[in-house]
């Protein structure tokens, strides 16, 4: 099966975004990208709500977030139901966001995170199994605030 991915980005992430989708093409993922488009100043929380709503909803796997420091992208992300958003800024906090929280979108921060190290941290995010058992029962403790 494909594996599904929502991308987007407010402006400041915007190349990053771009590395990123070409790296999950070569993986063969299938990308839908939620924005932005151009440098023009956007709100990032539209983007995140997209990206979330997808998620949400399973029309995507996972989602993958960038914006200036990656904080605003998970606050807002968060609010999505069913959304676990992590900001991620290395390979660590990657694999314990996706075996201990079974974390569903990946957020970055494109003024901290190079391309090489967003790759790394992207492919360590996606192929990081939950480790279910005592972690589950907090994420349906998570997943049950309003």
């Amino acid at each position: 099966m494909i594996m599904r991915i929502a991308i987007g980005s407010d402006h400041r992430g915007l190349d990053l975004k771009g590395a990123i989708m070409e790296y999950c093409g070569e993986w063969g993922m299938e990308c839908h990208d939620c924005g932005c488009y151009s440098t023009d100043s956007v709100d990032y929380p539209d983007i995140a709500k997209a990206v979330g709503k997808m998620v949400g909803e399973e029309t995507c796997d996972f989602g993958i977030l960038i914006c200036g420091t990656g904080i605003g992208m998970s606050i807002a992300a968060n609010k999505v139901k069913k959304v676990r958003a992590a900001l991620c800024c290395d390979t660590f906090h990657a694999e314990r966001a996706r075996q201990h929280n079974d974390a569903n979108i990946l957020c970055l921060g494109a003024e901290k995170t190079d391309v090489d190290m967003a790759r790394v941290i992207v492919n360590v995010f996606l192929t990081t199994p939950f480790e279910g058992g005592r972690h589950l029962t907090r994420v349906k403790k998570i997943n049950s605030i309003e």
